[in-house]
């Protein structure tokens, strides 16, 4: 497989591709069709360079134009695309939505734009597998949230695009490295809340010393996987970080030109500084004069002797009177009439 998100496990029946301002992943979706097993519809809603795409398994809708209240022909999105599932040839079936949020906005409606998903989660359940559906969203959005409960699916694959930029500001301003540069708890202890803040991804990106665009041709993909091709919550929740290249598809993190400073930045040996160097006067001692330091006996008292154990002395408090005390044994008080 050219490219393959999930290479421990069985296809999911449900990926959902999260872009955000600072970093689309929008540039994947050719490789997933070109990957498909079986007949692929796309609907474009969104970005127009997927209407480029050629390939015979793949079957594009163009509903760039059909907007509510500009068209002259405006029909329902939604009868377009259950109709294009219903009368889908037989066998595996990938189905690609870009992008749910102007779908959602063509709708009027986040509810019914979910009720509809869920709709065509069942259709995509029902076909031979491995069948899925592809969804793409922009962060941040209100079905984000909604699609990636368990309630929508079991199952679910999440694909969420981060800058290159991010890993490189993490090494710097909070001292922390990629897995396996950093252990996996301290690191996504660290990334989770700084990639969940979308202001700092684009601060990298579009601030005063930004890149000014993302990255297209790399970038970094945090990969959520939950349950089984069946829906099965088997082991939990796994989330791994990939790189993504246009050329060579997934690929290690430590393979990204952006990101190869951070692999290759050896921890130099500390140099230990000599104490007697740049000084007017010699600190070092010759041969002869070590010789004779090492016979000089040490002036330990018991030095090769066994120290035996005295038994405690009971208490006692010694006074040596001095000449200004007045010690005698008559009654200070006798001269008083009592």
């Amino acid at each position: 497989m050219f490219f393959n998100l999930e290479p421990r496990r069985r296809q999911q029946p449900f990926l959902l591709l999260q872009s955000s301002t600072a970093q689309s992943c929008i540039g994947i979706i050719p490789q997933l069709l070109g990957d498909a097993k079986g007949h692929a519809l796309l609907f474009c809603l969104l970005h127009s360079s997927l209407l480029s795409l050629q390939a015979p398994h793949v079957q594009t809708y163009d509903l760039l134009d059909n907007v509510p209240g500009y068209s002259d022909n405006y029909v329902d999105p939604r009868q377009r695309i259950q109709a294009a599932v219903e009368n889908a040839p037989s066998g595996p079936l990938d189905f690609i939505i870009d992008s749910v949020d102007t779908l959602s906005s063509d709708i009027a409606s986040v509810s019914e734009t979910y009720k509809f998903l869920h709709e065509l989660m069942v259709l995509i359940r029902e076909r031979s597998s491995p069948s899925r559906l592809i969804i793409h969203a922009l962060s941040p959005s209100p079905l984000l949230p909604l699609l990636a409960q368990p309630g929508f699916s079991p199952s679910l694959t999440q694909v969420i695009s981060h800058p290159p930029s991010l890993l490189i500001h993490l090494s710097t301003e909070y001292l922390t490295l990629p897995p396996p540069l950093s252990p996996e708890a301290k690191f996504w202890g660290i990334f989770m809340p700084v990639s969940e803040r979308g202001e700092e991804s684009e601060r990298l990106i579009f601030g005063a010393g930004g890149e000014g665009t993302g990255d297209n041709d790399e970038l970094v993909l945090e990969v959520i996987v939950r349950g089984d091709a069946e829906g099965l919550r088997r082991r939990g929740v796994d989330r791994t970080l990939q790189g993504w290249s246009l050329t060579r598809g997934t690929c290690p993190l430590a393979e990204m030109s952006a990101l190869k400073s951070l692999w290759s930045r050896n921890v130099a040996e500390p140099t230990v500084v000599d104490p007697t160097q740049n000084i007017s006067f010699n600190l070092n001692l010759t041969a002869s004069q070590q010789n004779s330091r090492a016979q000089v006996p040490l002036p330990y008292v018991h030095e090769g002797k066994l120290v035996e154990k005295q038994p405690p002395a009971s208490a006692a408090i010694f006074y040596d009177p001095d000449s200004a005390d007045d010690l005698d044994d008559d009654d200070p008080d006798e001269d008083l009439d009592i």
